[in-house]
């Protein structure tokens, strides 16, 4: 599965566990692994989840030769011992020279009350680059089903194990009271570490924010 649709640190989220398709292509062999991160903040399409804390997450997943994997994933959401958990499945694979990957997320939130959704979600990709979509479905929070989700990225080899790119989505509620917003970001990879800032538009939320990660897997 791509950690780019997969919610995880951003320290996972163009590299590092699980890719099968996505920008590096190719079918991975049906093996179970697992990943441990570490991120000074949280952060998901441009918006802390962590509060601006540091968060610690882990994952346990199966990928079979065919494409199809499923697995889950749990984050801590800051203080107070909220925690975010995750389960999701999917297929991915290339047909030529274009990578894809579709499935389904849930995401749950077993310590908060109707926050708990899910996700559809699909991504192409082609070279270094690549462009993906969510649309939210069995939200327990009824304002937020049919959020659309947007992302493109791009990603370069710039040295021996070291990675840049730059990502840039749109998330567009299906509720007319909230507010959609526009987010972007830049990064560098080298091994299991990456540095990177991110940036959205929200008027509330725009501050410039830098993070430092890391993602071990296994």
């Amino acid at each position: 599965m791509n950690n780019r649709i997969k919610k995880t640190l951003l320290a996972s989220a163009l590299s590092g566990a699980l890719m099968v398709g996505g920008l590096t292509g190719g079918t991975a062999m049906a093996e179970v692994s697992a990943n441990i991160g570490l991120t000074s903040n949280y952060l998901f399409r441009g918006v802390s989840e962590s509060d601006d804390d540091a968060a610690i997450s882990g994952g346990l997943d199966y990928e079979h030769e065919s494409g199809f994997y499923v697995g889950t994933w749990m984050s801590s959401l800051g203080g107070g011992g909220d925690y975010e958990l995750d389960l999701y499945l999917g297929f991915s694979g290339e047909a030529g020279d274009i990578g894809y990957d579709v499935g389904y997320i849930a995401y749950t939130y077993p310590r908060s009350d109707d926050a708990d959704f899910g996700e559809l979600y699909g991504e192409l990709s082609f070279m270094n680059f690549y462009g993906s979509l969510a649309y939210v479905t069995n939200a327990d929070d009824g304002d937020f089903e049919g959020t659309i989700s947007y992302e493109l990225g791009a990603e370069f080899d710039v040295a021996s194990d070291m990675t840049a790119g730059a990502r840039i989505g749109h998330v567009a509620f299906d509720d007319s009271a909230a507010e959609d917003y526009t987010w972007y970001g830049i990064f560098l990879t080298k091994s299991d570490f990456e540095i990177g800032i991110v940036r959205n538009d929200l008027t509330d939320d725009d501050d410039l924010r830098a993070y430092v990660s890391y993602t071990m897997s296994f």
